[in-house]
């Protein structure tokens, strides 16, 4: 997104009303009418380095050609460079810039196209006469290239800036800069990235055992929560569900006598549809807490403070660990930890479940996930009626419910056996609790798992209370994503195509 034809200063405000507070350097890099490299070279206090990435002779395409006053075809130097900080080779900026080879010396040319020189070096060099013209400044997130560039997480906001070097009146270089979000603040700050999580089943819901709750999931690497903490004297949460957000900071801060934070949650996905968001946005709200304040506290702690995982651990678990994950659930009875069948969110106080096996996922399995728009999973107090009239469960459903994850699917993730693994899959959406939730469903999740089983998956199933259907594969993709198109075609939705992570939360404190 940016902001043309406009003053710098006007530019620059409207571009901090939309992303938040810009520090006085970010300000000064988008902009400054001088040299970048010159300022990075003050700010930094160290020499700065240019790495460049492509270099080659193309002609201009309609938009270059416009940009510079060239005739589309002329032939234009396109350069794609990093300027990076001596010694270290952090990376400060990204810069992209094209040159119309008609309006250089010879001189000028060799030195921009054989040679690793910063532009402001080289019109120095060559006593070149010039201003800068900024055309626009805005911000875009960074995708998996810039992710690698800045070592940040994709998805982070970059701040991005365009402008013209003039010459005698002519354009001579127009050149687009990127720097992150996160950089050049002038406060310490935390980054999170989360998870998601695939709910595969709860495992005993009798409480014969003295046991109850227990379940198998698998971490996602996407879809995920991206939210960035500083300190603030209050606590000011913005973004999608705020509210939630900001009663999970709220009760780490009291629970562990912390201070404020400005959170600002910068992606996201939907609520209530089987893939635990609520876990992952409240856990990095407390975590992103403890971690501006220098408070070791455990994510499992984190989780027991602002509610959650009280009977399943599968979440809590993807935080912190990711990958393939059974938990153990619960002791039950009289004196125990639970003395009756409730989910998580009538659970307060209760620990998370503790995970007892955990194995990466194998990468080279396709994770689909379809998520029709029908009504949402059950929550709140309608989950806690569903564990009243269906709970206890029939003591031989979770037998083979028990047999089913440790006989079959825990060894088949193990060896990487696809098709173990989804037989075993398809038959837990049968028996057990996952029986019932499928049975509570809109008929049209039973038809997106009939029909992206037929299409060509492994297996199908219903991620927690759904409607989330996933399926995993290592072919066909493109025909299982076009079958669950065709299934929600009357009521909408969305198909994402993922992996499993086989890490926790990713977690960045910027200095």
């Amino acid at each position: 997104m940016k902001s043309p034809h406009k003053c710098p200063i006007q530019r620059i405000s409207e571009l901090e009303s939309i992303v938040g507070r810009l520090s006085p350097v970010q300000k000064m890099l988008l902009g400054t009418d001088g040299s970048v490299t010159s300022l990075l070279e003050i700010l930094t206090g160290s020499p700065i380095e240019i790495e460049t990435l492509a270099q080659e002779i193309i002609p201009a395409d309609q938009a270059v050609a416009k940009e510079l006053n060239l005739n589309p075809g002329e032939d234009v130097n396109y350069r794609v460079v990093k300027l990076k900080k001596a010694g270290t080779g952090e990376t400060l900026i990204y810069a992209v810039s094209h040159t119309p080879l008609k309006r250089l010396e010879d001189s000028f040319r060799d030195d921009l196209t054989r040679a690793d020189i910063p532009i402001g070096v080289i019109l120095k060099k060559h006593k070149i006469e010039s201003r800068r013209e900024i055309n626009s400044a805005g911000f875009l997130q960074a995708d998996r290239k810039l992710g690698q560039i800045f070592n940040i997480f994709p998805k982070e906001l970059a701040l991005q800036r365009n402008y013209k070097i003039i010459r005698q009146g002519e354009p001579l270089i127009a050149i687009e800069e990127t720097f992150p979000y996160n950089s050049f603040q002038d406060a310490n700050r935390v980054v999170i990235e989360t998870p998601a999580r695939i709910h595969l089943t709860l495992t005993d819901l009798t409480g014969t055992s003295g046991r109850v709750d227990g379940g198998a999931g698998i971490t996602l690497d996407e879809p995920g929560i991206l939210l960035e903490a500083e300190r603030s004297n209050e606590l000011l949460v913005t973004g999608e569900n705020a509210d939630r957000a900001k009663a999970a900071a709220q009760a780490v801060m009291e629970r562990f006598g912390l201070g404020g934070a400005r959170l600002t949650l910068r992606e996201n996905y939907k609520m209530h549809v089987g893939l635990g968001r609520g876990t992952q946005l409240g856990i990095a709200a407390g975590k992103a807490i403890c971690e501006l304040y220098h408070k070791e506290v455990g994510v499992r702690e984190i989780a027991r403070t602002i509610n959650r995982g009280g009977t399943s651990g599968i979440g809590t678990a993807a935080f912190d660990m990711g990958g393939f994950i059974i938990d153990g659930g619960h002791t039950f009875g009289p004196g125990r930890e639970k003395t009756d069948f409730r989910p998580s969110s009538v659970s307060s106080g209760i620990r998370p479940a503790r995970a007892t096996a955990r194995h990466d996922f194998p990468q080279d399995w396709n994770i689909l996930l379809a998520i029709p728009e029908v009504p949402r999973g059950a929550h709140g107090q309608q989950e806690a009626d569903i564990f009243k009239k269906y709970c206890p469960l029939p003591p031989a459903e979770v037998h083979e419910l028990c047999y089913q994850i440790l006989v079959r699917i825990l060894p088949s993730v193990v060896e990487e056996d696809l098709d173990e693994f989804g037989a075993a899959i398809n038959r837990i959406q049968e028996i057990g609790f996952k029986r019932i939730e499928i049975m509570l469903q809109h008929p049209l999740v039973r038809s997106l798992m009939e029909e992206m089983r037929a299409a060509g998956s492994a297996c199908a199933g219903l991620s927690s209370f759904g409607p989330t259907v996933y399926v995993i594969t290592d072919t066909q993709t493109r025909d299982i994503e076009s079958a669950a198109h065709d299934v929600m075609r009357s009521v909408g939705g969305e198909v994402m195509i993922t992996r499993a992570r086989n890490e926790g939360a990713r977690i960045r404190a910027l200095q």
